[in-house]
Parts: structure tokens; C-alpha cells; sequence
């Protein structure tokens, strides 16, 4: 992480340099010369009275050295830090030579003098390392392997020989330092990280978040005080899930941070179900802007809403750039390498680019950093500038123009990413020195083992692995990865004045807080933005996925029988066995069962059918037996007559049975019921109609024998029909199932079904069913061509047309009901038999209850003379006029 130190020393610079040395540093560092400025007098004595008091409430910090990289100790710390950036053309490098890095990196400095912060202040607590001193080496990394290389090995070189041997066994062997802070990196830790590990030299970073650096067989020494990317990249991963969005794009830079934290966050977010539309690189060795302007081209065409910003920040600078020229507004999700960095928050124009959501490390604040910066800068200002001209930095002295410092500089230390990552160099450093104080075996006043020699940096690693102390308000270990026991917050960017705020509305620590209502969206509406491929499907619908992202999908409704089971479903899932679902259902439902309740309207209907009808047969009845013994009832059949009427009236009070809840017991009634009544009644229409035939057909010879073709004969009719009757319901029964079993063996395909008493097997059903419509259409071919009697009662009409009307009634009922469903088909079949009952006693019953009624003088037994003695006269033609 890089900055510049420009506005940071420039004022310095005015203070402490002449015309003939400032013009000098102006040539050589053109960044650090100043502005002309306004400067009030005494404003140094002011600021050196203020460290003054600083220094009276602290006494340790009158004899700070002002030696800022390096320091004598009795035991050694390695420094690695970014305190320059490259200045050298590397694709123009064809020596191994000297590599230029001459522009001052403000943070990585700043986080150097963290360090010198740290060792000063164990130092200079008694209770720490009690009678043994630390010291400290710190170089300049430049973000560069072939520079971080030197001072590694000069770390690992045997003792103070700076010569590194060459050895089978390093267990004895004792290096310059025993451990290394640092690099910031996770590029450069890659670079020193196997090296370091081979000699098991604890390596302590402060700012390498890669998670690969937890694989202990590959980094073996390596420890950090900031969270992994699988920490961060998992919280990233909750916020996207917070917001619902699943349609994102991933940019990173093309280092071993970014592209680690690419992977990551991509293989997570698919195991999440957020689709990774878009993932660009940003080149950091070449120039970037070409594949920038690619990158933001894809992102628009992807029509995402919020991007993965994983980059280090200078990379992320130069993207916001392009960002802004091509005016994009969006939701960017940042990573902590860039989360606070004034290269990306200074950037004119950033205000446009939408909402910006960035996680950084919890901050614990050091309260005495900012009095020890005083104090130091004081010291410095007080120094005598050096003779000569200005140096350009060297590995021995990284910043040459720090003697420039001042406390006018503090400015340095109050940058927000440096309070933040202040804390981890700080806690790098202190994890060594209690590893250290549990090694030497120290108390609170010594520690016996004094010598600097008797400790390897093997014998501390495995010291440092099990630390645990508590650190400035916070408890601090290491896990088995080496991972510390930190979280982040989250940031959203603000612009309520002229520069950036960082306003905190969350943290992570295993799991995701959030106040969403702290964030100001960039929408007009100022709500949560989205970014989703596809709508959300409605409830029983599935994702059918289109083209190669699972977050792009239509909406398919699950059909009945089907239903939405989880989610995410990409197909509907068949419902169990004995279970069945409507269209666009999220689950299964045992099926209900409806019938012909009482108080339904159908059943009303019916029952005021069936009322009407069975007071017209119970009238007629009532009529018949007042009259009985009358030619007119004797000829209508006698004892036979008052039979059918009693059939009829049993078959209209049967149909109760299609109505209430069926049963087993009302299924096997129901039909048998519904047959045999109707087969009596036609069956003694059937008799008579023979006798009519037999009359009319043969009256010679009839005259003798109608007595018995009147008694034995019509009773053997009658009980023939009903007898073969019997024997089709029985069949019927026999065949038919229970409706319990009926409705076990049901292949369930409905939620909802009409429950009515199985006909099954259909054949016997509609024979059972048609066996009285076939004695009705003989009884109607016997009496159609039937000769009227001369004056006398014509028995064969009233016998024509109610057989013909029962037939016609029944014949219309086949076609309809075979088109109904089950619910129409019992009242069809309860109206049919209604109507075809009043047909039979409309036309066959009426006319003789007239006859009865109105013309009494008829019913003599001269008028049915024809049915009851076999007598018939033929009709008189009339005469011609």
C-alpha cells in the first residue's frame, strides 16, 4: 500500500533547509518541494512547547533515538516495509544492478516508525522484557522482489558476519534477527515467505491477507496480525446475501492478493448461490488503462449492479479514474488494501461513482502514538542538518529526507488507514517480545536467560504459535494457521463536507451486523439498489436455467402433481405416493373428499324433486287402495297395481342414498336399490301389456285363459324380471369393490375430488342399470299397435306412452352422463329416476286417478270389459255423410 509523502513534508522542508540546499532537494525530489505558504511566528515554539508537556507526562520519551531504522538491542527484530516506490524502468533492467525507488510511500514509512513506536515502548516497560533490550532493523521492500530479497538475507545471515552459511543442520545456527516483521504484501510475502520458512524464522506480517499463507506445510514460520481473505471474502459474501443481490462482477488486481481474493470470493459466492457475471484483472506491471476501459465495457454489458473490487491501491486508483471519466455509478465493494487510502479517497470526482462499501480492520487506537510522534519529530527538528548534499535513499538509510521532519508532520500519523493498520505492526511487534518474556523465562523484574545467544528462531516460533496476552484493551492469540483473532468493519464512504468520511455501519467477526439505514444509496429513491439476473420467482415456481450463470433463469410453474420443494429448485419435485398438488404449489397435500351434503343447493333441489314426486305415487296409491276392487284397479292390475306404486314410492325414498356421506353399507345398497324397485313396477306394466297383446292379438281363444294369464301368469312375470334382476345386482355387488377398497386403490391426482360409490365393473352396472329400460321398450312394442276397444277404456295408450317416456328419458340420460364429472353424474342419475318415475305416473297412474276422480260413472266393468274378460269389440267405422 503506497501513498505519497508530499503533502505530508513539505512544510518541514521550508523550515529546515537553506536557499542552496532546498534548491538542491527541489532538483533531486521535485515531490517534496512546497507551495509558497503564510506561516505565523512562534508557531515552532508553540508546537515544541506542546511536546514539551508531552514529554513531562512521559519520561521514556526524552531519550527517544532519532535513529528511525534501526536501533542496537540485545535481541534483534527484522523490519520489512514499503517506505519507497519503484522509480527504476524494470523492463530496461538487463543487470542485476541497483533498482531506484526514490519516491517516498508515506504509509509504509509511517507504519515503519509504528515499529521504532512499538520496540521504544517495550523497552521502555520494565514488566515486558525486564534487563533485556530489543532492537531493530527496518528496510524498504519497494514492493519489489528483488529488493526485499537483500534484506532478508541479510536477516538470515550468521550472526553479525553478514554472511549467510551454508549448512545440513540449522538447528544451531543463530541469524541476525530471530524474527521479521513484515513485508505488507501478500506479493512479497510469497516472495520471502518459503525462505524464511526454511530456516523457521518466525515471519509476522501486518498487512499479508492471502489465505494461502495458512498452509503450514508451505509457510511453516509465517504469522499475521490482520484477518485472512477467506474471513474477508466471506463477509463479503454476507453482505451481498444481506442485499440480495446474486448478479455481481469481480475485479481485482493482478497480483497474488487479488488474484487470490478473486478466487476465493468467486468459488464462495457460487457455493452461495451469487453468480459471478464478470471477472477482470487489472495489470499492475503494465500500463492498465487499455484493459481498465475493457473491464468497465464488460461490466456495463453484464448490466451488473455492484462490483468486487479486490485490488491493491494503486490499482484501484488508477480503475476509479476510468470509473469516473466514463461517468459509472454503481455499488463497489471494497477490500481493505484500498478500503482508506488517500490515493483512491482523494481521487476528484470519486463522489460520482455511486455508493462505495469497503471493509478494514477494526480499529483499536494507540494512545500514546501521537505524543511519541511529537516527541520524535521535536528531536529531530532540534538536530543540526547533516553537511552535504541530500542523499538518494539507499538499503542503509531509506529516507534520506526524513530529517526533514517535523511536528508539522503529524499529519503523517493521522492518516485513517494508518490508525488502522497501526494497530497490526504494533501487535506484530508485541506477539515477539511476550513469545520472548514466556522463552527467557521472565517475571516481572528479570529474565534469567540474558543471553542473546541462547535463542534460535525455531525455539521462538514454537513459542510464538501458543501466545496469548491481552493488548491494548483487546485479547490477542494466534490459531493453529496462524491466523490472529480480528474482524472488520464495515465502511460506507460519505461526502457531507468537501472530503470523504468513513462512517462505520457494521463488523464482521464470524458473522455479518449491519445498520443498512447509516447508508446513503445513490439511487434517486435512496433504496437498495439491485443487481439480480433474473426477477425473483413467485411461490411454485422453479429456476430453469439460460445460458451459463445459475442466477439467470425463467420461471417455470410446477403442474399439478408437482411442487416446489426447496428455493433454489431448478425442477419441480413429483409428489409421494398418496399425495397430490394444484398448479404453481410449494408442496403436497393429502387429497379431500367432497359429497352431496344436505343443506348444499343440489341437494335441496333434489329433495324438493324427490318430495313432489313421492307425494304424487303415495296420492295415487292412497286413491287406488280407497278404490280397490273397482274395474278400474282391477284392470290396471289389481294386487299387482298397488305392487308397483309401493316399488315406486321404495325407489324415490331409495335416493336419500345419493345424498350425506357414503359408506360401504350405502354403496352396496345404492344401485340393488335403485334396479329392483323399477324392475317390479315395469315388470307388472310388462304383464299387463301382454294380456293386452294376448286380447287383442287372439280373442278367441284368450277368453278361457286370461283368468290365469291375469293371476299365476302375471305373478310369474313379475317374479322372472325381478328374479334376473336380482341376479344382475348381485353380480354387480359381487364384482363391484368396497368403496374403502375403492378409494385405497384411487391413483391420487387430485386435491380435491366428488365422493360417490364406485361403478365398477361398467358393464354390469349398465346392464343392472338397463335391464328396466328393456322390459319398458317390450312393454311399449306390445302396446303400441294395439287396437282400441269400441267404447271401452284404452289401457294400451296409457301403457304406450309411459314406456315410451321412460325409454326416451333413459335413452338421453346415456350420452350425458358419460360426459359429466362425478359430482353431475349422481344428480343426473337421481333426476333421471325422478323424471322417468313421474313419467310412469304421470302417463300410466294419472288417467285413471281422473277416471276415478272426474268420471266415476265410467268405472264400471262393461268399460274395461276388454282386460278383464278378453272381450274386445272392434271400433265402428262411421258412416259416409
Amino acid at each position: 500500500m503506497q501513498v505519497s509523502l508530499r503533502p505530508l513534508l513539505k512544510t518541514s522542508l521550508v523550515h529546515f533547509t537553506g536557499e542552496s540546499s532546498r534548491a538542491h532537494i527541489c532538483h533531486r525530489y521535485p515531490h517534496l518541494c512546497p507551495l509558497p505558504a503564510c506561516r505565523m511566528p512562534g508557531q515552532n515554539a508553540v508546537l515544541l512547547l506542546c511536546c514539551l508537556c508531552s514529554l513531562g507526562r512521559a519520561n521514556w520519551l526524552q531519550n527517544i533515538s532519532t535513529d528511525l531504522f534501526r536501533s542496537q538491542g540485545d535481541i534483534l527484530l527484522g523490519g520489512l516495509f514499503p517506505i519507497n516506490e519503484l522509480t527504476s524502468n524494470l523492463s530496461q533492467r538487463e543487470e542485476p544492478d541497483d533498482i531506484q525507488c526514490n519516491r517516498i510511500n508515506s504509509l509504509g514509512l509511517a507504519l515503519s516508525l509504528v515499529m521504532k513506536f512499538s520496540v521504544d515502548t517495550i523497552n521502555a516497560d520494565s514488566s515486558v522484557l525486564p534487563g533485556v533490550s530489543l532492537g531493530f532493523e527496518t528496510y524498504d521492500t519497494c514492493q519489489q522482489p528483488a529488493v526485499i530479497m537483500k534484506p532478508t538475507l541479510l536477516f538470515l545471515s550468521e550472526g553479525s558476519t553478514e554472511e549467510v552459511a551454508v549448512q545440513c543442520n540449522y538447528t544451531d545456527y543463530a541469524t541476525r534477527a530471530v524474527a521479521v516483521i513484515g513485508p505488507l504484501t501478500s506479493e512479497m510475502s510469497s516472495v520471502v515467505g518459503k525462505l524464511l520458512g526454511f530456516f523457521l524464522m518466525p515471519q509476522i506480517s501486518y498487512g499479508s491477507t492471502s489465505d494461502k499463507f495458512s498452509d503450514k506445510q508451505l509457510y511453516p514460520s509465517f504469522m499475521r496480525t490482520v484477518p485472512t481473505d477467506k474471513w474477508q471474502v466471506a463477509a463479503m459474501v454476507e453482505l451481498l446475501k444481506r442485499f440480495q443481490w446474486n448478479w455481481v462482477a469481480v475485479v481485482a488486481s493482478e497480483d497474488e492478493y487479488g488474484r487470490q481474493g478473486q478466487r476465493q470470493f468467486s468459488a464462495l459466492a457460487s457455493k452461495e448461490g451469487i453468480c459471478v457475471a464478470y471477472e477482470g484483472l487489472i495489470p499492475i506491471y503494465s500500463d492498465p488503462v487499455h484493459t481498465i476501459r475493457d473491464i468497465l465495457q464488460s461490466v456495463t454489458e453484464t448490466k451488473v449492479g455492484v462490483v468486487v473490487l479486490f485490488s491493491l491501491a494503486q490499482p484501484a486508483a488508477m480503475f476509479f479514474q476510468e470509473v469516473i471519466l466514463q461517468n459509472m455509478t454503481s455499488v463497489w465493494v471494497g477490500s481493505t488494501a484500498w478500503a482508506l487510502h488517500n490515493d483512491v479517497a482523494t481521487l476528484p470526482g470519486i463522489n460520482t461513482v455511486g455508493t462505495i462499501l469497503a471493509f478494514a480492520d477494526m480499529s483499536h487506537p494507540l494512545g500514546q502514538l501521537k505524543p511519541y510522534f511529537q516527541a520524535l519529530f521535536s528531536q529531530i527538528q532540534r538536530q543540526p542538518s547533516p553537511n552535504g548534499s541530500l542523499d538518494i535513499p539507499s538499503m542503509d538509510n531509506p529516507c534520506p529526507a526524513c530529517w526533514h521532519l517535523s511536528p508539522d508532520n503529524m499529519s503523517l500519523i493521522e492518516d485513517s488507514l494508518l490508525q488502522r493498520n497501526a494497530f497490526s505492526v504494533y501487535a506484530a511487534v508485541y506477539s515477539v517480545a511476550h513469545a520472548l518474556h514466556s522463552l527467557l523465562g521472565c517475571n516481572a523484574t528479570t529474565c534469567p536467560q540474558q543471553s542473546r545467544y541462547d535463542i534460535y528462531p525455531w525455539q521462538l516460533l514454537e513459542v510464538l504459535k501458543n501466545v496469548s496476552f491481552d493488548i491494548n484493551g483487546t485479547h490477542f492469540e494466534f490459531d493453529d494457521d496462524g491466523n490472529p483473532s480480528m474482524g472488520y468493519d464495515l465502511l460506507v464512504w460519505t461526502w457531507e463536507t468537501s472530503q470523504v468520511e468513513f462512517r462505520e455501519i457494521g463488523s464482521f467477526i464470524r458473522n455479518l451486523s449491519i445498520n443498512s439505514t447509516l447508508i446513503d444509496w445513490h439511487t434517486n429513491s435512496d433504496e437498495v439498489p439491485e443487481s439480480t439476473c433474473s426477477a425473483e420467482c413467485q411461490t411454485g415456481e422453479v429456476r430453469r436455467v439460460k445460458g451459463f450463470h445459475s442466477c439467470c433463469y425463467d420461471c417455470i410453474p410446477c403442474e399439478a402433481g408437482t411442487f416446489q420443494n426447496l428455493t433454489d429448485d431448478i425442477q419441480c419435485t413429483q409428489c409421494p405416493k398418496g399425495k397430490w398438488s394444484t398448479d404453481r404449489s410449494d408442496s403436497c397435500v393429502y387429497p379431500t373428499y367432497t359429497y352431496l351434503t344436505w343443506d348444499s343447493y343440489e341437494s335441496l333441489g333434489l329433495i324438493l324433486a324427490g318430495v313432489v314426486v313421492l307425494v304424487c305415487e303415495v296420492a295415487v296409491g292412497v286413491l287406488f287402495l280407497r278404490h280397490r276392487g273397482t274395474p278400474v284397479v282391477d284392470a290396471a292390475g289389481g294386487a299387482l297395481c298397488g305392487l308397483s306404486l309401493l316399488c315406486l314410492i321404495g325407489c324415490s325414498a331409495s335416493l336419500v342414498l345419493f345424498l350425506g356421506t357414503p359408506g360401504d353399507l350405502v354403496c352396496r345398497l345404492q344401485l340393488p336399490l335403485n334396479a329392483i324397485f323399477p324392475t317390479v313396477t315395469l315388470s307388472t306394466i310388462l304383464a299387463i301389456s301382454l294380456q293386452i297383446l294376448c286380447v287383442t292379438e287372439f280373442p278367441e281363444k284368450i277368453s278361457a285363459h286370461l283368468h290365469t294369464l291375469r293371476g299365476p301368469g302375471s305373478w310369474l312375470v313379475v317374479l322372472a324380471c325381478s328374479g334376473v334382476q336380482a341376479g344382475l345386482c348381485g353380480w354387480f355387488v359381487q364384482e363391484a369393490p368396497s368403496l374403502t377398497r375403492f378409494r385405497s386403490d384411487l391413483e391420487v391426482n387430485f386435491v380435491t375430488r366428488f365422493l360417490s360409490c364406485p361403478v365398477t365393473p361398467l358393464i354390469s352396472f349398465g346392464i343392472a342399470l338397463g335391464f328396466p329400460g328393456v322390459l319398458a321398450l317390450v312393454s311399449f312394442m306390445c302396446t303400441f299397435m294395439a287396437l282400441k276397444p269400441a267404447g271401452q277404456y284404452n289401457m294400451a295408450r296409457d301403457i304406450t306412452i309411459s314406456t315410451l317416456a321412460y325409454c326416451v328419458v333413459w335413452v338421453i340420460f346415456v350420452p350425458i352422463y358419460t360426459g359429466l364429472d362425478a359430482k353431475n353424474k349422481s344428480i343426473a342419475h337421481v333426476s333421471v329416476t325422478l323424471t322417468s318415475h313421474m313419467g310412469l305416473v304421470a302417463a300410466y297412474f294419472f288417467p285413471k286417478c281422473h277416471l276415478l276422480l272426474k268420471r266415476p260413472e265410467l268405472n264400471t266393468a262393461d268399460h274395461f270389459r276388454a282386460y278383464l274378460e278378453g272381450a274386445i269389440t272392434p271400433p265402428q267405422e262411421q258412416p259416409a255423410q
